[in-house]
């Protein structure tokens, strides 16, 4: 696991978000990454972008090992701790749902758990959710693990619990690469154990849109997670 930090200069603590791009668990999608962390410095957070291991579990520990890293330095990187979130795309919020979900389970032996992995917020951008029906993503499945037994396991909609953080989701009707059934399916589970969930369907975009800068109603996804944000105690009425 490697992480490369965007950091906000100015003497004051901000709230910290990892950054996951996805690319299928074969491969890192340069356009997930970097430009959403300088974004996300706009609305005063400071950011992490991490690369991470393809397979299963080395890829939910290293997100978990990324989450640790920066609450053991939140004094150095002048990030609060309890204010740290997770924020994926693809394949990559395949992982940071993993991580909302298990952030105490598959450690690996000697991780020093006495720092909690578990994010404060998760947002799950076109993620792939499920391994096991028919609209799942098979590739991310292949790559990740390939073990028919874990398919349930590792389908984010599964695995949830009471105990997870908030969640911000989003989603085009347009996406052929990973259906919107994903994103549906992981809200309605979500309700079903009581954890606070925002999701929001677009119309127009395809998928890997990342920033959807130049694409009319759905570039209206960071506002909306900017909103999502404050209401959670990450901003304090910052622009947006």
């Amino acid at each position: 696991m490697e992480i490369k930090p965007f950091l906000i200069n100015d003497n004051k603590l901000h709230p910290a978000i990892i950054i996951v791009p996805g690319g299928g668990y074969n491969h890192l999608s340069n356009h997930e990454g970097d430009n959403v962390a300088e974004r996300l410095n706009r609305l005063g957070i400071s950011c992490f972008v991490i690369t991470y291991d393809f397979m299963f579990p080395g890829s939910l520990r290293d997100i978990k090992k990324a989450v640790r890293q920066v609450r053991k330095n939140a004094e150095k990187y002048s990030v609060d701790p309890g204010h740290v979130g997770v924020m994926g795309f693809s394949a990559g919020a395949h992982l940071a749902g993993l991580c909302a979900e298990h952030f105490d389970r598959f450690e690996a032996e000697g991780e020093n758990t006495e720092i909690s992995a578990r994010p404060d917020i998760c947002c799950l951008c076109y993620p792939v959710v499920t391994l096991s029906k028919s609209y799942g993503h098979m590739g991310s499945r292949i790559t990740l693990n390939g073990r028919d037994d874990l398919a349930e396991v590792l389908s984010l909609e599964e695995s949830v619990r009471s105990d997870m953080p908030p969640v911000f989701i989003w989603h085009t009707f347009e996406d052929k690469s990973v259906p919107v059934e994903n994103s549906l399916e992981m809200a309605k589970a979500l309700k079903s154990v009581g954890v606070e969930c925002e999701l929001h369907v677009f119309q127009h975009g395809r998928h890997g849109s990342d920033l959807a800068e130049n694409i009319p109603g759905t570039k209206s996804w960071v506002p909306l997670f900017a909103d999502f944000l404050e209401r959670q105690g990450f901003l304090k009425g910052e622009a947006k």
